[in-house]
């Protein structure tokens, strides 16, 4: 009989994650910052996209034409469904890469987005994607690929395969996964009390456990338990690329190309001494003990001059999507927790605190007076974005096309809010992706594009839907036991929505 699965958990289904770096409108400022020149986007493909969320956010909330095809047809399902619901057009399928490879209705793509699977397929699949990159991508266009990463998952490698085996070999078929995980980690408990060499030499396996066992176990369930699980070396990655004409371009996660929060002195000046850029990245790997990277390659990378570099820096637009008071000036990098200049920062926050559109270009005129050069606003940029207070703001154009699809779908998922809290996000035209709110705030929403004004009758709306079924709220890790104990608390949250995110949401076009 023949495994359709190919090895890859296909018995529950992925989380529903959203991945803003796959949001091709992010490319635009890491490409500039490395002096490249960012292509025009009106095509993208997502391979192997889960529940398909973040395909139908950015489809809905933008106007680039997205495909994508994932191998799960109940996740192909779903992503369907929400396709229907935004009427985005978006073209996702439930075929194997192998398969989707071979239609002859695609385009081609400007932009194509691989998130995590690559880690987890086998090699086959791998030249598979290689071959369909090398075919489809545009010349000038973008591969977006997140993979575990070595030596960063060197030391837990064993561990894992420990796991696996005993969810294999001792596991129980008839309980399912979820509970063979549970019990593949409480045998590596019981093993690592034994206190054994392996632990001995690799303390740090110990926390990784523990950490695994705070997880969403449909999210370890594929995550850990493939068949197929292969980290890799950045320069195994480049050599798997080289047949699809690809160039490394940059890191996708902005933090990352901070050398500051990532590097000590003695680093960085070591690493700018190797002549080698791509032989840089191994070395750079070994430094912060990478384990998962997330980057960005190029058909034909072009760079820009520095007199085109500042001028497309000055034109990228931003808005603060974190209410300003909650804004931290710590952010956490390779080398630890760093705190960010006051003096620097807070006069960058307090020009964006209004959460409307900004170029860096206006930053940079209302900050003349304040002695912040625009290096110093480009990498507070980098690192506020990449700490997920500020987004990019795409041109008022396509937000204007965008709007409708993004209320059809956002309509959609609220209405699913009423039930569930698998989805915590909302598609934003401004951002041309999707935007963190969870269910009880998709339940204020909801209530209010129903006609009801005050935080009161939106909590009173919420508790209505919870009440009728059986559902309660959790305060301080215990369930709240009375129906006016859960009232005040809900009203207590939606005066707090109202007068902190609800403004926000406001100048996303998402309320």
């Amino acid at each position: 009989m023949n495994d359709w699965t190919a090895g890859y958990v296909a018995d529950i289904g992925y989380t529903y994650g959203y991945y803003t770096e796959l949001n091709p409108l992010r490319v635009k400022l890491a490409f500039l910052n490395q002096g490249l020149q960012c292509p025009e986007m009106a095509t993208a493909c997502e391979l192997g996209f889960g529940q398909g969320l973040s395909a139908n956010l950015h489809a809905a909330a933008s106007a680039i034409r997205w495909s994508g095809t994932d191998f799960n047809p109940s996740q192909a399902g779903y992503a369907q469904e929400l396709a229907q619901a935004s009427g985005s057009g978006a073209q996702l399928h439930d075929e194997a890469f192998a398969e989707f490879a071979q239609r002859p209705d695609l385009p081609g793509f400007d932009y194509i987005g691989v998130h995590g699977i690559w880690s987890w397929i086998s090699d086959e699949n791998r030249a598979v994607i290689v071959d369909f990159v090398r075919r489809k991508l545009k010349v000038g266009g973008i591969l977006y690929i997140s993979y575990n990463t070595l030596p960063g998952w060197a030391a837990f490698a064993p561990m894992r395969h420990l796991m696996t085996e005993h969810a294999e070999v001792l596991g129980s078929e008839g309980r399912g996964i979820v509970s063979r995980i549970d019990g593949a980690m409480d045998f590596a408990e019981k093993l690592l009390a034994t206190n054994p060499a392996f632990a001995r030499a690799n303390p740090l396996v110990a926390d990784r456990l523990k950490h695994m066992k705070g997880h969403n176990r449909h999210y370890l369930a594929h995550e850990y338990f493939n068949r197929d699980w292969h980290p890799m070396h950045f320069a195994t990655m480049a050599g798997w690329l080289e047949a699809a004409k690809l160039q490394y371009a940059c890191s996708a996660n902005y933090l990352d190309q901070v050398d500051v929060v990532n590097l000590t002195p003695e680093q960085q000046v070591f690493i700018k001494e190797i002549p080698d850029p791509m032989f840089r990245q191994t070395v750079r790997d070994f430094m912060v003990n990478q384990q998962f990277r997330k980057d960005y390659w190029v058909k034909g990378a072009r760079r820009l001059s520095a007199l085109e570099q500042m001028e497309a820096l000055r034109n990228v637009r931003l808005i603060l999507t974190t209410a300003r008071v909650d804004v931290s000036l710590k952010v956490t990098g390779a080398v630890g927790e760093a705190t960010m200049s006051e003096a620097i920062y807070n006069p960058i926050l307090d020009a964006l605190a209004d959460h409307r559109i900004h170029s860096i270009g206006q930053l940079e005129q209302a900050l003349k007076d304040r002695n912040i050069t625009f290096g110093l606003i480009v990498e507070a940029v980098l690192l506020l974005t990449g700490a997920g207070h500020l987004q990019l703001a795409q041109d008022d154009q396509a937000a204007s096309k965008a709007r409708k699809t993004c209320e059809r779908l956002n309509q959609y998922l609220m209405l699913k809010a009423r039930s569930s809290n698998d989805v915590s996000y909302l598609a934003s035209p401004v951002t041309g992706g999707g935007i963190a709110v969870n269910r009880f705030q998709q339940l204020f929403l909801l209530a209010r594009s129903q006609g009801q004004k005050q935080p009161a009758e939106w909590a009173q709306s919420a508790w209505q839907l919870l009440a009728v079924q059986g559902q309660t709220l959790i305060k301080d890790g215990k369930g709240l036991p009375t129906p006016e104990e859960n009232l005040s608390e809900l009203t207590a949250q939606a005066k707090t929505f109202a007068e902190a995110q609800l403004p926000i949401l406001k100048s996303l076009q998402i309320a």
